[in-house]
């Protein structure tokens, strides 16, 4: 099995322009100071009960001047004013955008391996290849770090998302964020037959198909395992989306036509005329 996540944003250099970027990474790292002075006061008012009394009431608005504070360090403020065929593109992505946030099932897969051997074959349920996959969400709320008076189209696997903004494609990986222009991304969109656990049957899918856990050579069960449980071959989508920079997510989707639907309006995407 082999890493299939491509570069990290770490190797990847801002390519969308401006300070966007600085100022994500700034306020992501920001160390919040409010909740260290309210637990100083309570502390120190606890200790000299009942003067302390007065110590948390002098200390109350103090706190929540920090934490007023803190909340805006940790966010950057992004308004776009969208037009022309800029603007009529990112509506149309957002309208596709329910394909995702709908779907029963979303996963990103991680890792990836050939199947090299007769016997490795017949022993992973005929299957040519092996992947390794870890749920995803979409929604359109953006990050939590970025305010803005547009949707956001977004998807979050683990500790990473990617994030759809009008100008430019935003990734975070932890704390650190970097983007992508549309112009160097390569977006494709494809059905994809995926072997199943048993019991796994997203609604949203169709199942095409199915196998055992352990097969002979011609593809049937193999008689020799008397626990060879039957597998379902389901019908799903996957959306790649590519760059030259090192940019590798292969996003999975049980709802066959969303990653088609999806990867066609990417690609369609305009170079925009936008105002951050």
């Amino acid at each position: 099995m082999e890493d299939v996540t491509g570069a990290t944003t770490l190797d990847m250099h801002p390519t969308g322009g401006g300070d966007v970027v600085d100022q994500l990474n700034a306020a992501a790292k920001h160390f919040s100071t409010w909740w260290i002075v309210a637990i100083a006061a309570f502390v120190i008012g606890a200790a000299i009960l009942p003067w302390g009394m007065l110590v948390w009431v002098l200390a109350a608005p103090l706190c929540w001047w920090l934490f007023q504070r803190d909340a805006a360090k940790r966010k950057v403020v992004l308004f776009y004013d969208v037009n022309d065929s800029a603007a009529t593109w990112f509506d149309s992505l957002v309208a596709q955008w329910p394909w995702f946030t709908d779907a029963q099932r979303l996963w990103r897969t991680v890792s990836s391996g050939q199947v090299q051997t007769l016997y490795q074959h017949k022993t992973n349920a005929g299957a040519s290849n092996l992947v390794r996959k870890e749920s995803a969400t979409a929604t359109l709320t953006g990050s939590k770090h970025l305010a803005t008076n547009v949707a956001v189209p977004t998807i979050t696997a683990g500790s990473a998302s990617i994030h759809f903004l009008p100008d430019r494609l935003l990734i975070r990986e932890g704390k650190h964020y970097t983007d992508a222009s549309y112009r160097a991304l390569n977006s494709v969109g494809k059905r994809q037959r995926f072997i199943e656990s048993p019991g796994v049957i997203p609604k949203d899918s169709q199942q095409v198909g199915q196998t055992w856990q352990y097969v002979n050579k011609g593809g049937g069960p193999d008689r020799r395992f008397a626990n060879n449980p039957v597998l379902p071959i389901m019908l799903y989508s996957d959306l790649e989306l590519r760059t030259p920079q090192g940019l590798d997510w292969e996003i999975q989707c049980s709802r066959p036509d969303a990653g088609p639907s999806i990867s066609q309006v990417i690609a369609a995407a305009p170079i925009p005329e936008v105002d951050p």
